[in-house]
């Protein structure tokens, strides 16, 4: 498509979460070092909230790949499961063989492979993602499993990284043993309107790019407040501006090409007001 045009190695805003495209936001960059600290402290759970696109995947894969060679990590990025599910989706992430073991002796299993990572001076760190499709009974299972513990030390820490959905959830009176234990938290906003400028450099330099600006300053502005910062929309309307610019011959984006981004973005489109499109 474009990126011959444009002189670059690969597409540079694609929604599919890529660590190598991280950029360092103050807020997530702060959401990063909030989630190390807590990792190191080894206690209680940890949660990041944000709305849908804001990043929280990204961080998270961030948060996997980093991670100390003696923490070893359990990921659950669909966690749709009841208890027993749960428990059978840690044991195959630590390496237990689940197939014909009943709750009892999963349960057993389990905390046998835990205390034998602790033996060995390893932490275990179950990440779950999209934490808010657990629901009320998920949580309480991800709770108890951390009940697993020795004299001084939990066996197993939480993270969630999950939709405001799971503030709604955690903030009910039923769940409230699980809201306790929660000792860090931390919660994802989109970028400023500033931000949203440096950021499509970014991606564009990460991509190959090496030449004069590519986004117009008034593209720039134009696409930071039909996307409200949110990183996931700000990339689907600068791939769609890159595609119109390149349609046309253009060698820099310019609002026009925005603006049909946006007409073809409902989520774009429907909050700028129809006016901004012509």
């Amino acid at each position: 498509m474009y990126l011959q045009h444009f002189g670059l190695r690969e597409s540079p805003f694609s929604i599919t979460p890529d660590t190598e495209f991280f950029y360092a936001y103050p807020r997530h960059r702060e959401a990063l070092d909030v989630l190390r600290v807590a990792l190191a402290d080894g206690e209680g759970f940890i949660k990041i909230t944000g709305e849908v696109g804001t990043g929280k995947t990204l961080i998270c894969r961030k948060l996997l790949a980093g991670l100390p060679a003696n923490v070893l990590s359990a990921w659950l990025p669909n966690p749709q499961r009841d208890a027993q599910g749960l428990q059978m989706a840690l044991a195959d992430e630590l390496g237990i063989d689940t197939r014909r073991l009943g709750a009892h002796e999963l349960h057993k299993r389990l905390a046998e492979r835990l205390i034998e990572h602790h033996q060995k001076g390893r932490r275990v760190v179950l990440v779950i993602d999209e934490a808010q499709a657990l629901g009320e009974a998920g949580l309480e299972a991800v709770r108890l499993l951390t009940n697993l513990e020795t004299e001084k030390t939990k066996l197993l820490q939480v993270v969630l990284f999950g939709q405001p959905e799971l503030d709604a959830i955690l903030a009910r009176p039923s769940i409230r043993q699980l809201r306790q234990r929660i000792t860090f938290s931390y919660q994802l906003t989109p970028f400023d309107s500033g931000s949203v400028a440096d950021y499509l450099s970014h991606r564009l330099r990460r991509a190959g790019y090496d030449g004069a600006q590519v986004f117009a300053p008034r593209a720039a502005r134009l696409l930071a407040r039909a996307s409200r910062g949110v990183p996931r929309l700000v990339n689907i309307l600068a791939h769609k501006a890159l595609m119109s610019a390149y349609g046309s011959g253009a060698r820099q984006v310019q609002s026009v090409h925005v603006r049909r981004a946006i007409g073809d973005t409902p989520d774009a489109s429907q909050r700028m007001g129809r006016w901004w499109l012509w």
